[in-house]
């Protein structure tokens, strides 16, 4: 089943006999802003008009545990993740299809979230809020109808803790998701220090989707990902800043056929132990 599903795709689907539950997960990164500049607010984005039915999945609070050691969006208690999926009407036998704004790093996150955790039907909107042609709901929705009942059970497969990067960087293919410049060191906006870990290729997600912000077709996403080394029968992971567009990169991944890990600490988590090493420059040194 494609992991992407179109706008006129989705239509169709929500007008049909088994319409999926639609969560909503307007996100962007926070960093620095101008004086008196307010910070971004998904929900009140929400608020202000969402797909009819959307419910709102806070991806900070719901989608990520507290910021800490683990990084700055490590995995949530999992316990407190499938309850707030059940609130929002996620049951196991009903397909599910997530959007954020266009971005589509942080309906990536959702994605991959609950399929690690065994949902077996979730795709995400392809151009997000942005491709939707329809109308749009301002008013809240109350309660879902009735609660879901979806349970996780994490694979045993798809998650990367930081040894296991290491590890894929030398026996696989680990591709770094973020900027290029960050991945080379020349800046670091966030991070205690800049540069990837060594061995990572450099994969910067934005080259994954067109001027449209909608992914590239599956064979060419296919050809960027062989280029870098992600052949048949090679292991291959992903990371980022803090597991969030590195969701993305997995997605593409998946789109291209290509199955992948995903290291949720990333590169907040690497950087944060000064033990670790840290390689800078273009290549995967």
């Amino acid at each position: 089943m494609n992991a992407i599903i179109s706008a006129s795709e989705l239509a169709s689907a929500l007008a049909g006999p088994n319409p999926p539950v639609l969560l909503d997960v307007r996100w962007q990164l926070s960093v620095a802003k101008a004086a008196g500049e307010p910070p971004f607010d998904g929900r009140a984005e929400y608020a202000a008009g969402h797909l009819p039915g959307a419910v709102y999945v806070d991806l900070d609070r719901e989608l990520a545990g507290p910021a800490g050691a683990g990084g700055r969006h490590p995995l949530p208690d999992l316990a407190q993740f499938g309850a707030a999926m059940r609130r929002a009407g996620v049951s196991s036998g009903t397909p599910v299809v997530v959007y954020d704004g266009g971005q589509g790093w942080a309906a990536a996150r959702a994605w991959w979230l609950l399929s690690w955790t065994g949902h077996p039907d979730v795709r995400v909107l392809d151009g997000g809020l942005t491709s939707w042609q329809g109308p749009l709901q301002s008013s809240l929705p109350g309660p879902a109808l009735s609660e879901g009942d979806f349970e996780p059970a994490p694979a045993a497969a798809g998650l990367l803790d930081a040894d296991a990067a290491a590890a894929l960087a030398r026996a696989g293919v680990l591709l770094d998701a973020r900027a290029g410049e960050r991945y080379r060191g020349e800046v670091e906006p966030i991070d205690r220090v800049g540069g990837h870990i060594p061995g990572a290729r450099s994969a910067p997600t934005t080259d994954n989707v067109g001027p449209d912000g909608r992914f590239l077709p599956a064979e060419e996403l296919n050809a960027r990902f062989k280029a870098l080394g992600a052949t048949d029968g090679t292991d291959v992971g992903v990371y980022c800043g803090s597991g969030v567009s590195g969701a993305h990169e997995v997605l593409a991944l998946a789109v291209a056929g290509i199955p992948a890990a995903l290291y949720v600490g990333s590169w907040s988590e690497w950087s944060s132990d000064p033990e670790r090493p840290v390689a800078v420059g273009p290549g995967p040194q």
